[in-house]
């Protein structure tokens, strides 16, 4: 599953857009079963109604730990690569924080400055339902990638619910970008500011993530982020 991956363009999008497509990281059966998780409450610690909160439409859960391996093997396996990544654009935007190689030595850390609560999570939209713009910061320690998980099959399980990123560009104005997506590709894509090459030298840029209307149907996503909340 993430054996097969091209980290090099991967990375290669990432620098050059904030984002990058990995097509086919689930497959179509192992989706259907992600996304049936949602019906299981006892996985979960926790679910949010998002128009009370005024986050939008639709509903999501947060997991409890221990997650479900499908999950589990997500966070860990694809935490490695990116973290090399993560400690690039650090040192390319001043920012003196570096991140372990493993998954477990930065949870460690989050869970010693108070965050302790799992922050995967599964997105379940229905017709009319959207996610406004946002960040999933949660605390002082933040992984600055996180992932998308597309479990549902766009024309076939629903219609619209496209997902969606923004770029605040200091002194221009914000670019954004529809990311296509099928069931079981991944997007991985900047937390809340990646480096931008400038003329005079590395600049940031803020991104926000969200995700257009429903027309009809069901959505279904899986949400990886890889710090944990306070």
């Amino acid at each position: 599953m993430t054996d097969t991956i091209d980290w090099t363009a991967a990375a290669e999008a990432l620098d050059t857009n904030g984002w990058a497509v990995l097509p086919g990281l689930l497959d179509p059966e192992t989706s259907a079963q992600v996304a049936a998780l949602y019906d299981a409450p006892e996985l979960f610690r926790s679910q949010v109604i998002m128009a009370r909160h005024g986050f939008g439409r639709g509903e999501y859960r947060y997991f409890a730990y221990p997650l479900p391996d499908p999950v589990q093997d997500l966070r860990t396996r694809l935490y490695p690569p990116l973290a090399g990544l993560a400690n690039r654009w650090h040192a390319r935007m001043g920012i003196e924080r570096r991140f372990p190689e493993s998954h477990a030595e930065w949870l460690a850390q989050c869970h010693a400055a108070g965050q302790t609560r799992p922050t995967p999570l599964l997105l379940r939209y229905g017709p009319g339902d959207y996610n406004c713009l946002h960040q999933d910061l949660y605390g002082d320690h933040v992984f600055p990638l996180q992932l998308a998980v597309l479990l549902s099959e766009p024309g076939c399980d629903f219609a619209g619910g496209e997902f969606l990123l923004t770029e605040q560009r200091p002194r221009m104005q914000s670019r954004a970008a529809v990311v296509p997506l099928r069931q079981g590709d991944t997007v991985i894509f900047a937390v809340n500011q990646r480096p931008v090459r400038g003329g005079k030298g590395d600049y940031r840029v803020t991104m926000r993530h969200g995700v257009s209307a429903v027309h009809i149907g069901r959505r279904h996503t899986l949400g990886i982020i890889f710090h944990d909340a306070s």
